[in-house]
């Protein structure tokens, strides 16, 4: 991917809107003119995209990256500014996460990130994320959603999962939204590298209360593990420390529902949004 000096100084989201300014520009065309040589993508969407107010979908970098020839620069950009949007303290699990054998998650208050629905984690996002507008909620989710496609690969890792019960009994997002979350969690349920278990309220006290963990198995048995809270995070590779963390992953499945158990508490919680949903 060619920089220019003026280029490497700027947030990738800049760079990627100049750039796209300057193939628009070499070919003479108005914005409105690009937008009817591109599938009818909307001008003004476009003329936020190369002023850098907003993130083009993957669809319009693709469709961009072929108009004009440019070897995928375009998405190459707009990987570097997805990876923006990444806190840096889970940066390297998340690159990592691709290369995964297994993927181990306890949550304590909201559905794992791998597993929500588009509009879930938009209101989720909205609800945390006070000061920013509903283009860069948007944004994150985007990055979400393409993260969620390591599930979908032919040979997806082992992903194993541990939901306190307080994740399916908070309505983010209202009934129709939860309803809609809780029937997805179910479809995954049933894919084979997937387990799902659920840490009920009756079980009490247990390691993680009040955090969040995931632990990254790499194909060499490494193990890198990111904690978090509801503001921050901390990645940790150290051996010893990985080990304690593993050991309070495997004292919170040894207290959840087994996964029969599990699923049969989920589709209560399903019922009972249907109910409100349409009541």
């Amino acid at each position: 991917m060619e920089l220019n000096s003026e280029d490497a100084k700027l947030t990738p989201r800049v760079r990627l809107g100049r750039r796209l300014r300057r193939l628009r520009e070499r070919k003479g065309l108005s914005l409105r003119q690009l937008s009817e040589r591109v599938g009818g993508y909307s001008h003004s969407y476009l003329g936020r995209v190369e002023l850098g107010e907003q993130l083009p979908s993957e669809g319009l970098v693709n469709t961009l990256d072929e108009f004009f020839d440019t070897d995928g620069v375009l998405a190459e950009l707009l990987e570097l500014a997805h990876d923006t949007l990444i806190p840096d303290y889970s940066k390297k699990a998340v690159n990592k996460e691709p290369e995964a054998e297994r993927i181990q998650v306890f949550t304590s208050s909201l559905i794992p990130g791998l597993l929500q629905t588009p509009e879930y984690a938009q209101a989720a996002f909205r609800r945390s994320l006070l000061a920013e507008s509903e283009e860069q909620i948007s944004e994150r989710v985007a990055v979400r959603v393409k993260r969620q496609r390591i599930l979908e690969r032919k040979e997806p890792p082992y992903y194993w999962v541990i939901i306190d019960e307080s994740a399916l009994k908070r309505p983010i997002g209202g009934m129709h939204c939860m309803s809609a979350q809780i029937r997805h969690l179910l479809r995954l349920s049933d894919r084979p590298r997937v387990t799902m278990q659920v840490l009920p309220f009756d079980r009490g006290a247990h390691p993680m209360l009040g955090g969040s963990l995931t632990l990254h198995t790499l194909p060499d048995g490494a193990t890198i593990a990111v904690v978090e809270s509801f503001d921050s995070g901390e990645p940790v590779e150290v051996p010893r420390r990985v080990l304690e963390l593993t050991q309070r992953f495997d004292m919170a499945r040894s207290l959840a529902l087994t996964d029969d158990e599990s699923i049969d508490l989920i589709r209560k919680y399903l019922k009972e949004y249907e109910v409100e949903d349409t009541s």
